[in-house]
């Protein structure tokens, strides 16, 4: 009868009691009274199981780099080859950073957490688009902020393809949709941000040609965001924690750092939103799904110029972002259309 109620239970969502509980907590009583359920403090409290040895390693290497977590720092001995895959828990790490007072400090911004409420059946079906603020890094010959624009598969959280740019333009993120779909074909649907950029006539024209159903995320309400957001995390401790700013060349070499990472280890590790499956593996399941360029393939670059209308000036030319370009004369005054390659400036 006890064991069918229900009960109001300190720090727990639980509110029923089994048997066997219930059993164990007579008996203790009978055998020592009320003190007999108090709880009672770990026996090992305060020691930690790790071998010694590791545990020097483990602190050496928090104290190198403060900003490592506790996964980076499991994969870095592992890595290393000073602990087999798997043979440290998070939690005997977490306690024995504790004890030395290196853990976390309170009041860190906890990890943004994944929204769920949906996710795609296949990968190639959704895929989302965001941008984040990169470092500092020559470009162009002068220090300048480099900023990455990643495309996440919804399904598989595979990274479509993620590049560090100039800027956050709508040019930017249409060079990284140009890539994107030359690695892993065309998504069904292109979820993105409501941001000025993404707005950009241009991309949906891209899109339109491409047949990929482009969908912005309603103000304050960036549907799907969490899966990005984790991947900025997990980007941020895991690549930008380990990078030496001061050593980057230019963009080329950051993006070259980048891909290897992604390829590598990114998309070769467990994830623990695909139930320990890797994004790759996942993404491999649905690969006769995905939507290939097919006849789109041999004009790709053509698919993704600019479409514009400008009007002829009376000398016979047209302007196109501070340039000008002849055209025949007896198109003087009139409005024509214009096709230009963005990123080469031809028109």
């Amino acid at each position: 009868a006890l064991a069918e109620r229900h009960y109001d239970i300190p720090g727990s969502k639980n509110t029923r009691l089994s048997e066997k509980t219930i059993e164990a907590w007579y008996y203790a009583w009978l055998r020592g009274g009320i003190e007999a359920l108090e709880p009672k403090a770990r026996a090992d409290r305060g020691q930690s199981k790790i071998p010694p040895a590791i545990q020097e390693a483990i602190l050496a290497a928090k104290r190198e780099n403060p900003r490592r977590s506790i996964d980076r720092l499991c994969r870095l001995l592992e890595r290393r080859g000073q602990v087999a895959a798997g043979q440290l828990t998070r939690s005997a790490v977490h306690r024995l950073l504790q004890a030395h007072g290196l853990s976390r400090p309170s009041g860190t911004p906890s990890e943004p957490q994944e929204h769920r409420a949906f996710v795609a059946e296949h990968a190639g079906d959704i895929w989302y688009g965001d941008v984040m603020h990169g470092p500092r890094v020559p470009i162009a010959g002068a220090l300048g902020k480099a900023y990455l624009v990643s495309l996440m598969d919804d399904a598989s959280r595979l990274i479509a393809h993620s590049a560090f740019r100039p800027g956050e333009t709508a040019l930017d993120i249409e060079a990284v949709l140009k890539q994107a779909v030359l690695k892993r074909g065309l998504p069904v649907k292109l979820v993105i941000d409501n941001g000025p950029a993404y707005r950009a006539k241009t991309l949906q024209e891209i899109c339109a040609r491409l047949g990929i159903h482009l969908v912005y995320c309603r103000p304050y309400h960036p549907e799907g965001k969490g899966k990005l957001e984790r991947w900025h995390r997990t980007f941020r401790d895991q690549f930008l924690g380990e990078l030496e700013v001061a050593r980057i060349g230019d963009l080329e070499d950051l993006n070259a750092r980048l891909w290897s990472w992604i390829e590598a280890v990114y998309h070769r590790t467990p994830h623990g939103g695909l139930a320990g499956q890797t994004p790759l593996a996942r993404y491999q399941q649905d690969l006769a799904r995905i939507r290939t360029l097919g006849e789109h393939a041999p004009r790709l670059d053509a698919l993704f110029y600019h479409r514009l209308t400008r009007k002829v000036r009376k000398d016979g030319t047209l302007s196109y972002q501070g340039r000008f370009f002849e055209v025949p004369y007896a198109l003087s005054g009139r409005c024509v259309r214009v096709v230009v390659d963005p990123h080469s400036g031809q028109a």
